[in-house]
């Protein structure tokens, strides 16, 4: 299969690098969450990822509207940091829903 002929337009190719981007940081900032907040996770391999990109996105908007700038460039030091630390605040989030919710469970056990 001969794929040498296949283009996309500037819009995919920007669009395609978007999103490679928001993938990499989000597995990135997923990562050094993990690694700041030790302990059993209960998420799998696709759970930091998915915690990363929410917590990248939480991050990176949070940074923008302090700034004022929401067209800022978010791989720096500064990016990846609040990235990370939007991912720590999401994880968070996440663990304390798990323990609300078991401790729910158990309140409701007649046993």
């Amino acid at each position: 299969m001969d794929l040498s002929g296949l283009e996309l337009s500037a819009s995919a190719q920007r669009w395609t690098n978007v999103v490679l981007l928001w993938l990499g940081l989000g597995i990135l900032a997923g990562l050094l969450a993990r690694f700041v907040l030790p302990g059993r996770h209960p998420s799998s391999a696709a759970g930091t990822l998915l915690v990363g990109i929410l917590g990248s996105t939480v991050g990176l908007l949070v940074l923008s509207l302090l700034r004022g700038d929401p067209a800022f460039n978010p791989i720096s030091p500064l990016g990846i940091f609040a990235a990370a630390a939007g991912a720590a605040v999401v994880l968070t989030a996440y663990r304390l829903f798990l323990m609300w919710r078991v401790a729910v469970l158990e309140e409701d056990d007649p046993d």
